[in-house]
């Protein structure tokens, strides 16, 4: 078995396609769109260029491929100007064989210790944490949602048995439409709602722009002081509000108001992965008529929980009992085209969001888990702390 460094343009489209032989049998197996995966490794596409670098691999043994796996680091720059590296590797994929494994996780150690990193996380993404993160642990059964990774349960020992340890683990939760919500959630929402200063209103997509312009608000306000979060910019949230505006459903997007100011919001979508599992990859003018004819007549029976924040000034005074019963209000008279609903990305070091989940009635089917290797064997191993 050799190594070949990807540099070619055959050599990123054997990177991306070596997964597609890999899974032929494993009919859980959704093929991720060709682009999402190529535009991470562009420069002029991924922005996180101009912070961090990349390096990716090919494993073969002979012309076989039986392994590829990228490298990345990531220099962030504190408040008071100090600068750390993050390192990780993400986009393993690999044959059932320990020692393939070692010689793809050996290469990126190597190349990261080069860069004056401490660890090695993995797997990740060469950008946010709500995509391309950590491996399916738990749900080998059920299909992926877009852009979530999906792999072999024999991943696990893969990296346990190189030395990787659980640094957190992603929960995603699993909800059956047309069942009630816990009732202490019922009871937070009677509170609310007797407070005539609070409503609640889903998205309306003649005010597109205004409310876009409200979701990033409440965003950066709710999540950017916690560990791996940062600020989205207008810019940012208004490219990626337009490109899930094709897709929108504006009756499971929700907004809490506090004496008529934004102050909560909770947005669902489509699970496109029930429609882009027909274009095989390939996004081009067939792949999107067919994207189009199956998104026509196909009922997508799932969505997607995508992002829900509540402002810290109304944390903690049952805002989010309140805009989760609105929202299942309405989708339950949705049963007839949303079966349930999954919500990704709920770490294990966040609590408070573990029991708002729980509380809207849903279970724990998946778990992607976030590894980290510490180059110094020596150094006491720490989990992610938990959000106070």
């Amino acid at each position: 078995m050799h190594l070949v460094e990807v540099k070619s343009h055959r050599d990123c489209k054997r990177f991306v396609s070596f997964p597609v032989d890999l899974y032929k049998n494993q009919k859980q197996y959704i093929r991720p769109l060709d682009k999402d995966i190529a535009d991470i490794f562009d420069p002029v596409v991924n922005k996180n260029f101009e912070r961090g670098n990349c390096v990716r691999w090919l494993l073969l043994n002979d012309d076989k491929i039986v392994g590829r796996i990228a490298a990345f680091i990531l220099r962030k720059t504190s408040a008071k100007g100090e600068t750390d590296s993050f390192g990780g590797v993400g986009f393993f994929e690999c044959i059932n064989d320990q020692n393939a494994a070692n010689i793809l996780f050996d290469v990126s150690k190597k190349w990261l210790l080069d860069q004056g990193v401490e660890f090695m996380d993995g797997p990740i993404n060469f950008g946010a944490r709500d995509k391309w993160w950590g491996l399916l642990t738990k749900g080998y059964e059920l299909e992926p949602n877009y852009q979530c990774n999906y792999n072999f349960p024999y991943y696990k020992a893969l990296f346990e048995n190189y030395g990787f340890q659980t640094y957190f683990e992603h929960y995603t939760f699993l909800k059956v439409i047309k069942e009630d919500v816990n009732p202490r959630l019922e009871r937070k929402a009677t509170i609310v709602n007797s407070n005539p200063d609070y409503s609640f209103e889903h998205f309306n997509m003649e005010k597109f722009e205004e409310q876009t312009d409200s979701i990033i608000d409440m965003y950066n306000k709710a999540w950017v002081n916690h560990e791996g979060v940062s600020a989205i910019s207008r810019e940012q949230g208004h490219l990626l509000m337009n490109k899930l505006k094709p897709i929108i459903d504006e009756k499971i997007i929700w907004f809490a108001y506090y004496k008529g100011e934004p102050v909560a919001f909770y947005i669902n979508i489509p699970e496109v992965n029930q429609w882009f599992k027909y274009v095989n990859g390939k996004l081009d003018l067939i792949g999107k008529l067919k994207f189009v004819w199956h998104k026509w007549r196909k009922r997508n029976k799932k969505m997607l929980g995508f992002v829900f924040g509540v402002v810290p000034a109304h944390q903690g005074k049952g805002l989010d009992g309140g805009i989760i019963h609105a929202f299942h209000n309405m989708a339950k008279s949705l049963s007839n085209q949303y079966e349930v609903i999954e919500i990704n990305g709920i770490g294990d070091f966040n609590r408070k969001m573990i029991i708002v989940v729980k509380q809207v009635g849903g279970e724990i089917c998946k778990i992607h888990t976030t590894y980290r290797y510490l180059f110094d064997r020596t150094k006491p191993f720490e989990r992610m702390k938990a959000i106070k």
